[in-house]
C-alpha cells in the first residue's frame, strides 16, 4: 500500500483513539454530574467501537473484510454523532462537547474517503 494511504490510516486511527478518550471523559461527566446513564452508555459503546473497528480493519483478511469493518466504523461514528447531538440539544453543558463533535465529523469524512479509495482501487485492479 502507498505511503499516503498508510499516513491517512494512522491519522484516522489516532483521531479515533482521541475521540474515544474524550468521549469516555464526557460519559463519566454525564454519569457523575447529571446521573445520566442511558444516553451516555449508548454513546460510550458507539464511540469506542469506531476505533476498535478501524484497528480490526488494519489486520483484515481481505479488501472486502477491510471495507466491511470500515463501514461498521462509519455506522458507529454516525450513531455517535446522533448521541452527541442529542446531548448537545438536551442542554447538557460540557466544555469539550464542540471539540468532540468536530472530531466525530472529521473521523466520518476520513472513513468515507478511505472506503471510497478502497472501492476505487478495487475497480482499478479489476480493469487491469
Amino acid at each position: 500500500m502507498s505511503n499516503n494511504y498508510e499516513k491517512k490510516e494512522n491519522i484516522l486511527q489516532e483521531k479515533a483513539f482521541l475521540f474515544a478518550l474524550k468521549t469516555i471523559s464526557l460519559c463519566k461527566y454525564l454519569q457523575r454530574e447529571h446521573k445520566e446513564f442511558v444516553i451516555s452508555n449508548q454513546l460510550y459503546r458507539s464511540a469506542t467501537s469506531v476505533g476498535a473497528n478501524i484497528a480490526e480493519a488494519n489486520f483484515s483478511e481481505s479488501r472486502a473484510d477491510f471495507k466491511h469493518k470500515m463501514n461498521v466504523s462509519l455506522k458507529e461514528s454516525n450513531e455517535s454523532e446522533y448521541w452527541l447531538r442529542l446531548i448537545s440539544e438536551s442542554g447538557y453543558a460540557y466544555g469539550e462537547l464542540d471539540e468532540i463533535q468536530s472530531l466525530c465529523l472529521d473521523i466520518k469524512y476520513l472513513l468515507i474517503a478511505s472506503i471510497s479509495t478502497t472501492v476505487k482501487n478495487k475497480k482499478q485492479s479489476t480493469l487491469k
